[in-house]
């Protein structure tokens, strides 16, 4: 019995990292799977996809002075619905259903990083 009960407290100690919550969302790395493509690593607008022939430019998110006329939450709702949802190009896709609050607020922090500004208010 008592091999019974180490071995359910070995099982349940290596499962605890497993089931134990998420770490906070790691919005650099949510910004390379998601939005690279389009906005560059950087963040510049000049990711891999942007070529000639594509139809809009993507938002330079490095450009302080266009980045502070956004509040966060016109951030947070143009991730979560699409470029439409702000009258931008539907070439932003609507990422909410994909990514959790969490997930997008760590976004929208990046965001403010890559252009060390904090928006409207």
């Amino acid at each position: 019995m008592s091999r019974f009960v180490n071995l359910a407290a070995l099982l349940i100690a290596v499962g605890l990292p497993v089931s134990a919550p998420a770490r906070a969302a790691d919005g650099e790395q949510l910004f390379k799977f998601y939005c690279a493509q389009c906005h560059g690593l950087q963040g510049k607008g000049d990711g891999p996809n942007v070529t000639k022939d594509f139809p809009v430019d993507p938002r330079n998110f490095t450009k302080a002075d266009e980045m502070n006329k956004l509040s966060d939450a016109d951030i947070r709702n143009v991730i979560l619905d699409g470029g439409p949802v702000a009258d931008k190009s539907p070439m932003m896709p609507p990422w909410g259903k994909t990514l959790s609050k969490a997930e997008v607020d760590a976004l929208v922090k990046h965001l403010r990083n890559l252009c060390k500004c904090k928006g409207k208010p």
